[in-house]
């Protein structure tokens, strides 16, 4: 199962990720994604910065010539966008590929798509570096028991590509507050019509008034939330952390969070038709352009997303 965290910033959503991706390892591996542009859930999962994994986000081009494989409708690496479908001939991958490079931490493998770099500045924006990870995702056949969890960017940015649709589920964290509760309907909305499940996790809830507001503007969508916690603050003050130190409250929201996403049906077909509406709409809207063809002929019609291709 794939799951996104997304939320106003500051709202706490690299937090209740890195919580989150420990307490998945219960039932399964785990494959944690930093692709916010601020990267710091490694610093929250305790990873010295100078131990990250080589980024995603400058391998690009690498990450193409692996994944086209032998598909014969992608010419070369030039010629496929971060929207590329797979197709028969592409090179498919599971959890924990070696060519996708991550380091293990407490339990978790974790994956980066980098920071800004000097040369980035002024010239490039953040979404060069997140085509990395739809692309993973697009490629992606994970099984029962397995669970990629993506820290986003803040608000609604990842609405500037298809990457809303690549997830199983979407948890969008919201404070109670007017300004927490506008992006969850600027989701909401921006969502409406791609059938995209989204589930709203209650931060910094310090009263059953905080609820009760989260309730008003939220409605059914509220699914859990996390109060003040000291164990939380030391971990991200930097102190000694386990799961274990978390309150009987915390470990019940996350209990819910993980039987929420189990629960969850897995739609390969949807997936399959959303791949190829939003690589048509980008081909349309500028990726023609940029490569001097028809991206759209990219599609390949006899390729089935699922079990099929998991057994094979």
């Amino acid at each position: 199962m794939r799951v996104a965290f997304v939320g106003k910033g500051g709202s706490g959503k690299t937090t209740l990720s890195s919580l989150f991706v420990r307490y998945a390892t219960r039932r399964g591996p785990v494959v944690a994604i930093d692709a916010d542009i601020n990267q710091h859930l490694g610093l929250v999962l305790g990873v010295d910065p100078a131990e990250h994994p080589p980024p995603l986000g400058g391998m690009l081009t690498e990450i193409k010539d692996y994944l086209r494989g032998d598909n014969p409708l992608i010419r070369d690496a030039a010629s496929m966008v971060k929207t590329t479908p797979p197709g028969r001939g592409s090179r498919l991958v599971r959890l924990g590929d070696p060519f996708f490079p991550s380091c293990s931490v407490e339990g978790v493998s974790l994956m980066v798509t980098g920071p800004f770099e000097e040369d980035d500045l002024g010239v490039a924006c953040y979404h060069s570096k997140l085509g990395a990870v739809e692309l993973y995702l697009n490629h992606l056949v994970d099984g029962p028991g397995e669970y990629v969890v993506v820290d986003m960017t803040a608000g609604a940015d990842s609405f500037a590509s298809g990457l809303f649709t690549r997830f199983d589920l979407t948890f969008l964290v919201a404070e109670p507050t007017r300004q927490g509760v506008s992006v969850y309907r600027q989701y909401r909305d921006h969502a409406a019509g791609f059938d995209v499940a989204i589930a709203v996790l209650g931060n910094k809830v310090h009263s059953p008034e905080d609820v009760d507001f989260l309730r008003e503007h939220v409605g059914d969508d509220l699914l859990t939330w996390f109060g003040h916690s000291p164990a939380i603050r030391g971990m991200e003050q930097g102190r000694p952390f386990a799961l274990d130190d978390l309150e009987p409250a915390a470990h019940h929201a996350l209990a819910t969070m993980l039987d929420r996403l189990d629960g969850q049906p897995k739609d390969w077909p949807k997936f399959g038709r959303q791949a190829a509406e939003f690589h048509i709409r980008n081909a349309h809207a500028w990726a023609n352009r940029a490569t001097g063809e028809d991206l759209v002929a990219q599609i390949d019609p006899g390729f089935v997303y699922g079990p099929a291709v998991a057994a094979s």
